[in-house]
């Protein structure tokens, strides 16, 4: 018997076009440090700590510390006496003031900004549209344009030296904003969903309460942050349109630490930071949303 040897088998030949192997690696580009952008940041930093290390530290010190060693100096002796005057003084009733303004803005501009929003976004009618535009013109009037004519309506509607005084044109100024906020957030509803609720017998206010608004969080947390501020901070209506110390605002109220020979420094800076505090819970509560609601109709 004879045995036939087999060549063994040659591998078999490139295909071409095909590299013979991987690709060989490519060294890391070393970029240069970026001395613009940390000279950049390092100089907002600056903005922003020095602000705050002022205004925490000299809310803990003794009036006649911070005239004799300077506004920046590090304190020596810490107190908590001037958050005591502030919070035995008129500063709670301002605080509450303050909370029903911001509470009572945001409310009237959510309820109001959502429904239309969805009907400019839903609705095909040219009425609507120039609606929409009209309302847009809102964003460039501002309020020391009309404070004049809106002193009259209110004093005429005998609102004057009343909450409302303050809640009212307040609202009105930032719904504007909010319905172009709401409007680019629920642009980014896939129509499938409202044809499907549509089909499943849904009406326009089924619609708009079982899709519409858990869809609109992100924009209902935005423009409730930013109606919040705006309340929160507001100073020409409640300057112009209220007098009366039982309805005065947090932002007129930090003016009854200001003497008439003086000014009590770490006292104001201690009514500030604690005035400062409710923004900072909102922001902290509502950071999920905010920048999902700003960047909303960002992709069309």
């Amino acid at each position: 018997m004879t045995t036939v040897s087999r060549a063994p088998a040659t591998a078999a030949p490139e295909r071409s076009g095909e590299p013979a192997g991987p690709p060989p690696r490519r060294g890391r580009l070393r970029r240069g440090f970026n001395w613009l952008g940390a000279l950049g940041a390092g100089g907002w930093f600056v903005l922003v700590a020095v602000p705050l290390y002022f205004l925490v530290v000299t809310s803990f010190r003794a009036s006649s510390d911070y005239l004799s060693d300077g506004p920046l100096a590090v304190p020596s002796e810490l107190t908590t006496d001037n958050y005591v005057e502030v919070l035995t003084s008129n500063f709670p009733r301002y605080f509450g003031n303050n909370v029903i303004v911001a509470a009572a803005c945001v409310a009237i501009v959510l309820v109001l900004a959502l429904p239309a929003a969805y009907a400019i976004v839903r609705s095909h009618s040219r009425w609507v549209a120039r609606g929409f535009s009209v309302m847009l013109l809102g964003l460039a009037v501002p309020a020391q344009a009309v404070i004049v004519p809106l002193y009259l309506m209110v004093t005429q509607l005998r609102l004057y030296d009343t909450l409302l005084a303050i809640i009212l044109p307040t609202a009105a100024f930032a719904l504007p904003l909010a319905v172009v906020v709401l409007t680019s957030s629920l642009r980014d509803i896939p129509n499938e969903l409202f044809e499907a609720a549509v089909l499943d017998g849904a009406g326009p206010g089924r619609v708009l309460v079982s899709l519409v608004l858990p869809l609109a969080r992100p924009g209902l947390a935005t423009i409730g942050i930013f109606t919040a501020l705006q309340a929160w901070n507001g100073f020409l209506f409640p300057l112009v349109l209220t007098q009366d110390a039982s309805v005065r605002v947090l932002t007129l109220g930090l003016w009854d630490y200001q003497g008439q020979y003086g000014t009590n420094v770490p006292l104001i800076t201690a009514a500030v930071l604690l005035s400062l505090l409710p923004l900072l819970v909102v922001y902290l509560l509502g950071r999920r949303y905010l920048l999902a609601g700003l960047t909303a109709g960002a992709g069309r």
